[in-house]
């Protein structure tokens, strides 16, 4: 068969495939899941653009009970929001999923295409196939349930940071997508450190540039909705609900729950910070000498979340592109040594993959439950994602050991088939 028409008649059934592999987390979030927790995010989203249109200040306002949540991003994504304000809120729920499906695809897409486009006329159906278990992640299917935004976050740094750039990208300057990304949401801003600690001035100064100027412009648009956010809400850290709560999987959501408190606590915390970080984004950077596009938006992706103050589950959103980061180009000949290392990669992907699968926080919160029970097991549990947002890092690291031997050049090509495929 032509493989034009192989494709043409796999790619339907790929999206069916890819809707079929939702239905499990959709079914439990959105049809049987209890209605007073349906969707809260995007509620909080949908609220704040009809606060724009009726004119109610939007930093006051609260979600329906029992939730009342506020809004707690910069004024530009309450611009952004206003057409979720045009349509009923179980529809804005449904069509936020079905976009949040997409978005997850789009990553799959991108940070996988050193694996997808090595199916030659297969690349429908293995995008599928590589798609699928990326929804069940806990950080993904909680993402879903609560209807937040994180997967187009991933999929605008992924896309800006990625080499072959995108074929949609190409006349847009690497950072735009970054400066827009942190003009939503703050904890972006990672990737600027990431540009300064390697000399990119361009795309350093792109970035913040570009979230200055939406900035300026939402405040021209919003000025008394920007005094409220900037000088006030910014600085409120009970807007964003219980730092200490289990949801944090950040490394000081960690030291909130186990200790110790205070001045000391905080001390411990940057130190912490200061460690990882220079790992990290020392790490980052042999990525990014190396070609490694992939590695290097997972690597600082993980840094977002383990660094910041608050990193809810849902931000671990990244693990989607650190498991393609790890399983590599596999550009390896058939020989003991390939052999050798595409099983490293392999298991290093599959166990960051399965780390993440499991719901092992919550896990943690009901053995916390049995107070006659050992105390340390159920803390580790609890913990797990701070714990494995580490482990990857070490993982990342471990794999990137491997000898250069055409590496860069594997990573760098872009192969035909993803030419014809990205580029119509």
């Amino acid at each position: 068969m032509n493989p034009t028409r192989l494709m043409r008649w796999q790619w339907p059934l790929a999206v069916g495939l890819i809707a079929l592999a939702a239905l499990p987390v959709v079914l439990r979030y959105l049809v049987f899941w209890p209605m007073d927790q349906w969707q809260v995010d995007v509620e909080v989203y949908r609220d704040a653009g009809v606060s724009i249109l009726t004119g109610r200040p939007i930093y006051a306002a609260m979600t329906e009970p029992p939730q009342l949540l506020p809004f707690t991003y910069p004024p530009f994504a309450a611009i952004l929001a206003m057409p979720l304000a045009w349509v009923p809120f179980g529809v804005a729920g449904w069509l936020w999923t079905a976009a949040q499906v997409a978005a997850t695809t789009a990553i799959v897409w991108y940070a996988g295409w050193r694996l997808i486009h090595r199916a030659g006329p297969w690349v429908p159906l293995a995008s599928a196939a590589l798609v699928a278990p990326m929804l069940w992640l806990h950080p993904v299917s909680d993402g879903i349930r609560f209807g937040q935004v994180n997967a187009f976050m991933v999929l605008a740094c992924l896309m800006d940071l990625r080499r072959p750039r995108p074929g949609l990208l190409k006349r847009v300057p690497p950072g735009v997508l970054v400066g827009l990304a942190m003009s939503i949401k703050l904890t972006p801003g990672v990737f600027v450190i990431h540009y300064l600690v390697n000399r990119r001035w361009r795309e350093a100064a792109t970035a913040v540039g570009t979230a200055v100027g939406v900035t300026l412009g939402s405040w021209v648009l919003l000025p008394e909705a920007s005094f409220a956010f900037w000088g006030g809400a910014l600085q409120d850290p009970a807007r964003l609900g219980p730092n200490f709560g289990t949801s944090n999987q950040s490394m000081r959501g960690f030291l909130l729950r186990v200790g110790p408190e205070g001045g000391v606590g905080t001390a411990i915390w940057l130190v912490l910070v200061v460690v990882v970080g220079v790992f990290g984004f020392r790490l980052a950077r042999q990525m990014w000498l190396r070609g490694d596009s992939i590695g290097e938006v997972a690597v600082v992706g993980l840094l977002a979340c383990l660094l910041s103050p608050v990193a809810w589950i849902h931000h671990f959103h990244w693990v989607v592109v650190v498991v393609f980061a790890l399983l590599g180009a596999q550009p390896w000949k058939r020989s003991r040594a390939g052999a050798r290392w595409r099983s490293r990669r392999l298991v290093a992907g599959l166990v960051v993959w399965a780390w993440f699968l499991l719901r092992m926080p919550w896990w943690g919160i009901t053995y916390l439950d049995h107070p006659e029970w050992p105390e340390l097991p159920g803390r580790i549990l609890q913990n797990a994602d701070v714990a494995g947002g580490v482990v990857a890092l070490v993982l990342l690291w471990w794999v990137g050991r491997e000898p250069e031997r055409g590496a860069r050049s594997e990573v760098l090509a872009e192969p035909t088939t993803f030419a014809r495929a990205d580029h119509p």
